[in-house]
């Protein structure tokens, strides 16, 4: 038995309101026990909070754990191994900052899952859909106008996979579950980082969403869509997708059917901050940062509405190459428009939820994950300090077990 005591603690509670002063007690990674007073059991590693602010482990709802470069292009070209390795580092500096579990959405693949959950290497929890899906000249269609051929081995490094037409489209989908993806992704808009697409064009026709759908639905799956342009949001949803990545240019209609629908957005602020700050040191071409602009303007406004609407936010980053250390910038820009306790939500909570794991992670209760932070600070009086874990963030626990404290 591997048991793990941590006490003298404000332990958030479960609507994210306020903070509850009891012990919580793990065993084998699991929370069992919360209550003030709790005797730690023989060999227990016992933790003292000391006052602290303890919450639980982060949920990023929208990683690229692969990027290792914001060039896609080139990206599709880097040897496995190269791919791996710098995999492992993004992802052991994501847990260092205090996100326990994450969904990528697009390109990292069961061979790294596998890794973490037999401590191989060290990161999140790692909620994988493989290759996202793209229609030819689409968003996850990397190649310039001059290239032909197209490679799209499943283990090549890139994010996506060219796919076109209903049976193709349904062919993909079982692959990919096959593989174990949690979740299917479709490039149902045009997009920044792709050479030959338009930001507000629709991708994929109707039957082609609906054949994916039906596909994961099938298997208690879902499929999430890249979307900017209104018409692509409300297209993919009436498909039946459960979930928006982005939605920078939603409108009024975009905001009712989302709640009509009881679907979830996934804003993704900070790449597109990081973007234009600094995206063509790390890769980026010149046509696609030009792009940055169309969705950056507008994107804080989007926010704003769905929130004061009680959409279904979740947490999500969307960082490439060397911005990824920018992560938990996410949390201060959200702070110009959302309320802490909105903020927080979207992290642990919500995310919990769109990830189909309400009651194991985004929450300290019996029977969850133990995954959880320790604060030296009150994020409900000011979110804006979890933008800055290096300085504020003492601990981190997944699993029951400690890990250092960040240092980027």
């Amino acid at each position: 038995m591997s048991y793990l005591l941590v006490r003298n603690g404000n332990v958030l509670t479960e609507d994210c309101t306020g903070y509850a002063s009891v012990d919580l007690l793990s065993r084998n990674g699991q929370i069992v026990e919360m209550a003030q007073g709790i005797e730690p059991p023989p060999d227990c590693a016992v933790i003292d909070a000391r006052g602290r602010s303890i919450l639980p482990g982060f949920v990023d709802c929208h990683v690229h754990s692969t990027a290792v470069t914001a060039d896609t292009t080139l990206l599709r070209t880097l040897p496995p191994s190269y791919v791996t390795a710098g995999a492992t580092q993004i992802l052991g500096n994501m847990l260092a900052r205090g996100f326990t579990t994450v969904r990528d959405v697009g390109g990292a693949d069961f061979g790294l899952a596998h890794a973490i959950d037999e401590g191989l290497i060290r990161g999140p929890r790692l909620i994988f859909g493989g290759k996202a899906l793209s229609q030819t000249g689409g968003h996850g269609d990397k190649r310039s106008p001059g290239v032909q051929a197209s490679d799209d081995h499943p283990y090549c490094g890139g994010s996506c996979r060219v796919v076109d037409g209903v049976e193709n489209v349904r062919l993909a989908v079982r692959e990919e579950l096959r593989r174990g993806a949690s979740h299917i992704k479709l490039m149902a808009s045009g997009g920044v980082a792709s050479p030959t697409d338009h930001i507000n064009s629709t991708q994929y026709s109707i039957p082609e969403l609906e054949a994916a759908v039906a596909e994961a639905t099938a298997v208690g799956s879902y499929v999430t869509v890249h979307a900017y342009a209104p018409a692509a949001i409300n297209r993919a949803l009436r498909a039946g997708a459960r979930c928006v990545e982005h939605g920078n240019l939603l409108d009024d209609d975009n905001i009712v059917l989302l709640k009509e629908l009881n679907a979830y957005l996934v804003p993704t602020l900070v790449t597109y901050w990081a973007l234009e700050r600094e995206g063509r040191e790390h890769g980026l071409s010149e046509t696609s940062w030009r792009k940055v602009a169309e969705v950056l303007e507008g994107s804080i406004d989007a926010l704003r509405r769905a929130s004061d609407a009680d959409v279904n936010i979740a947490f999500g980053s969307d960082l490439l190459g060397g911005m990824h250390k920018y992560q938990s910038e996410e949390f201060r820009i959200r702070s110009k428009v959302q309320s802490p306790t909105q903020i927080i939500r979207s992290a642990t909570t919500v995310a919990a939820r769109l990830l189909q794991m309400p009651d194991k992670i985004g929450i300290l209760t019996p029977g969850a994950y133990a995954d959880l932070l320790i604060w030296d600070a009150d994020p409900l009086e000011d979110a804006v300090v979890l933008a800055q874990p290096d300085r504020y963030l003492d601990a981190v626990v997944k699993d029951g077990q400690l890990v250092n404290r960040p240092d980027n």
